[in-house]
């Protein structure tokens, strides 16, 4: 296996000029959403099937004009698939239609994935969406096919201040480390790095740098950064716990019974020759 690449995604720079999302659609061939009436800054509104990336807008000052403040007004993130080292989506798939690349990415092989939907429930981040034109579900690949061809994924390419970036993920941590450092020394003592270490499953494939807490935007913190009931540990050894004493109680209970007495919601048998 190659050595695992990934995305740095540096939220203080980003723009919102949306390109990503432009050439994402583009070499993908994603229709995306319909234009509605009303449509503003976050037209998108969220990662699905059609939108494998998603610049998200949150005003934190939303009476006041955008150019409010030194940058913290307004923040803006350009949102993706993580591609977690304990990827969720990929333990509950029925059909082992996900799967971990060469490149240490996780990709759904869309002629193996019986739309279950198994995995849009397991994503943490809301990253997978259901097709209804295709039957199966769809998320970002990292541009799996032009990883193979030796090309960068068209997001980062496109993106116009490479607040998108992509590399080895040794390269990608030490670049973010520096920029973190740097805007620390500036004063930005909330920035900081998302998904970087193994505390949020595992390590994403694809981190952050952001400038606020991660519930300002919408991610889940360390704290409640807890894989699905059905595919860590102590999930599992909660339920063994509750089965085996819902056994246990049973029998008991069956123990305790008088012999011949008639188990609760039994019908009473009547004795012989009774009217």
């Amino acid at each position: 296996m190659a050595e695992p690449v990934g995305f740095f995604t540096d939220s203080s720079i980003c723009i919102g000029c949306k390109a990503c999302e432009v050439a994402c659609k583009e070499w993908n061939q994603l229709p995306g959403n319909p234009p509605k009436f009303g449509d503003g800054f976050d037209n998108t509104g969220q990662l699905d099937a059609e939108n494998w990336r998603h610049v998200k807008f949150v005003d934190l000052v939303p009476d006041a004009p955008t150019v409010v403040g030194n940058g913290n007004a307004w923040l803006m993130l350009s949102d993706v698939c993580k591609h977690c080292k304990n990827a969720s989506c990929m333990e509950v798939c029925p059909t082992d239609a996900i799967v971990r690349t060469e490149f240490d990415t996780v990709v759904i092989q869309q002629d193996v994935c019986n739309g279950c939907r198994d995995c849009i429930s397991a994503c943490p981040f809301g990253a997978i969406g259901f097709s209804a034109i295709t039957g199966a579900a769809h998320k970002c690949t990292l541009c799996y096919d032009r990883l193979q061809g030796g090309m960068q994924p068209a997001c980062a390419k496109a993106c116009p201040t490479q607040s998108i970036q992509y590399g080895t993920l040794t390269e990608l941590h030490k670049k973010a480390d520096a920029r973190l450092a740097a805007l620390k020394s500036q004063g930005y003592d909330n920035a900081n790095l998302y998904g970087r270490d193994d505390s949020i499953y595992g390590g994403l494939g694809a981190f952050f740098l952001l400038m606020n807490k991660p519930e300002v935007y919408g991610l889940p913190n360390k704290e409640n950064a807890v894989l699905p009931r059905r595919n860590n540990r102590p999930g599992y050894l909660g339920s063994l716990v509750t089965a085996a004493v819902g056994v246990f109680a049973g029998l008991i209970a069956f123990r305790r019974r008088a012999p011949g007495e008639p188990a609760a919601g039994d019908a009473a048998v009547p004795p012989a020759g009774a009217p």
